[in-house]
Formats: structure tokens, sequence, C-alpha cells
């Protein structure tokens, strides 16, 4: 039985480490498996066909789900199986790596006036990561959506 040298134990050592952190980097992308461009956008968000007139607020009492789609676009599923698309006017930065925000109102309906605040949705410390104004509430009909 040959002994390792020092070198080669060192060697070894950082070729582990570096196969850790590249397998630690993999945990950290974004859930869903989606592809995210530079600018906040993913790239299999469902198709959603317009329904009706944009409306400003939807009664919270009816929101039953909100799927965070990117770092711009948020679906909102009310009763009745309808959904609602909001675009925000401007990019939410880690909203959607993070996929969890927080609101509050004192309306009984959520509004494109109101702001959300990104939360950190996992490890490390949590708290809010920054705030963000919503956009109108598009009533939508989503295309066959993958990521249920």
């Amino acid at each position: 039985m040959s002994a390792l040298r020092p070198n080669t134990l060192r060697m070894a050592a950082c070729v582990s480490l570096t196969t850790l952190a590249a397998l630690s980097l993999g945990a950290c992308a974004p859930k869903g498996g989606s592809a995210w461009a530079e600018n906040g956008h993913a790239a299999d968000i469902p198709a959603a066909t317009p329904t009706g007139k944009a409306v400003s607020c939807i009664p919270i009492t009816s929101i039953r789900e909100s799927r965070v789609r990117d770092d711009w676009t948020i679906d909102f599923r009310t009763g009745g199986d309808t959904w609602y698309r909001n675009s925000l006017p401007y990019r939410c930065s880690n909203l959607g790596f993070e996929r969890a925000f927080s609101y509050s109102t004192s309306l009984s309906q959520l509004c494109n006036v109101d702001i959300i605040t990104v939360f950190r949705n996992g490890g490390g410390p949590t708290g809010p990561m920054g705030s963000c104004g919503l956009g109108m509430f598009q009533p939508v009909k989503l295309a066959k959506d993958a990521k249920k």
C-alpha cells in the first residue's frame, strides 16, 4: 500500500471542495427549473389569454392561490378557478427566485396601488428583501401549466 504525499492530499481536498461548491450552487437554482434571463424574465411562463378587461383590485377573500412566475409576473387564482395575471410595472428583484411575498392593506381588496414585500424562502437569514408595486389584474385563461 503506498502512502499519499501531503501535496496529493491537498489536491484531493481542493477537488472535493470544488465539487461540493458546484453541487451547492446547483441547489440555489430557481425552483421549478425555470430558464432565467438576466432581466428577471423566466422563459417557461405559461401563456395567458386575456378573458376580459383588467381591473385595479381583487377581493382578498377570493384569492385561493398565487404563483410567482418570475421577477415581473404573479398569477392569482380566485374562486371559480378564475386567474388574474399581475404584470408588475417594474422588476421586483429576487421575487422569482424566492417565490415568497407578503402584503398589507387596510382594505378588503388587493389593488394595483398596493406594495408587496419579497421574503427569503428557505435557508439563511429570514426577513424582507425588498418591496415592489403591483400592476393591474388582468383576467386570463392560462395555457396548460406543467408546474402544478
